[in-house]
């Protein structure tokens, strides 16, 4: 693994806040930063992947498939772009507690050191954290075990590492917008998109800007609005290609149990958390058509 990545002491809470400091500002000060997204230009390679969920070793197979660890998987000389979202909140508890902080702090001091190549883009679960609006999942209150896993970690110093982490978080672009250069309209990689029942509430205009506190109001910021959306329509997503000059979207956040869910006409849902979890290998100057991506994606299980 790369340097700070493969050697961060994640019982250190010095060497934590530094992890989440850094990856912040490689957030808001990489020159693919353009208001809030990150942009990618052709030629290169994209690995995409979908909601990740504390998974440390399809975490591992990821960075490699991008090279950004110096193994075989990937071309250390000519990195990808790495898209990484849904990063916490995974199924597996320690003591009752959820620790995915630590992947969460993995992913920030990987985003220090490849700062044009990773991309952490926000998501509703990492937003829960700064929103005030919990989750439940599976009767379980996720933030609540995460902060007890940083408290009990960390101790006296759990408020600075949770305000670090709150750091990193709102310093997290909306998406990665990828220009293909060959006439062909953009990818879009975000987590989500607006919920159709609530597109009269979204500013599209958000993606050309800077974020502020504002935009993750539950239910009415647009940063809150562009991570909750399921059950995306024709027409919805149609607009918004429009809109957006985005010819492909990328998303998660909705259950994929094979993987790759297709929602027409533009759209492919991926999951990278469970055991049929995959990533999308894209070369930016020829992008696939979702029915295309069918038949590019690569099981992380053997991956």
């Amino acid at each position: 693994m790369s340097g700070s990545y493969q050697s961060l002491n994640l019982r250190d809470p010095g060497a934590v806040i530094d992890a989440f400091t850094r990856g912040a500002r490689a957030n808001r000060e990489a020159a693919c930063r353009r208001g809030s997204i990150d942009v990618a230009e052709a030629p290169g390679r994209l690995i995409a992947s979908g909601d990740l969920h504390d998974n440390p070793l399809h975490l591992a197979r990821l960075v490699g498939a991008a090279g950004l660890d110096g193994s075989s998987d990937g071309d250390a000389d000519s990195p990808a772009h790495l898209t990484l979202h849904e990063i916490i909140h995974g199924e597996l508890l320690i003591n009752g507690m959820d620790f995915s902080y630590r992947q969460l702090a993995r992913i920030a001091a990987l985003k220090a050191d490849f700062p044009e190549h990773v991309h952490a883009l926000l998501a509703n679960h990492e937003l829960s954290h700064i929103s005030g609006a919990g989750i439940v999942k599976d009767g379980v209150r996720v933030v609540d075990l995460f902060n007890e896993a940083v408290v009990s970690t960390f101790g006296d110093d759990a408020a600075a590492v949770l305000g670090a982490i709150g750091g990193f978080i709102r310093s997290m672009p909306l998406a990665l917008r990828c220009e293909t250069g060959s006439g062909c309209a953009a990818i879009l990689c975000a987590h989500s998109l607006p919920d159709p029942a609530l597109m009269d509430r979204f500013d599209a205009g958000v993606l050309e800007r800077e974020l502020t506190e504002d935009d993750y109001i539950p239910r009415r910021g647009a940063a809150h609005l562009m991570t909750w959306g399921r059950a995306h329509r024709p027409a919805q997503l149609l607009e918004l290609g429009a809109a957006w000059g985005v010819g492909l979207f990328i998303l998660g956040h909705e259950r994929a149990d094979r993987g790759l869910l297709v929602v027409p006409p533009n759209t492919v849902v991926l999951n990278s958390d469970h055991e049929a979890g995959v990533y999308l290998p894209v070369d930016l100057a020829s992008p696939p058509t979702p029915d295309q991506a069918v038949a590019q994606v690569v099981p992380l299980a053997v991956a």
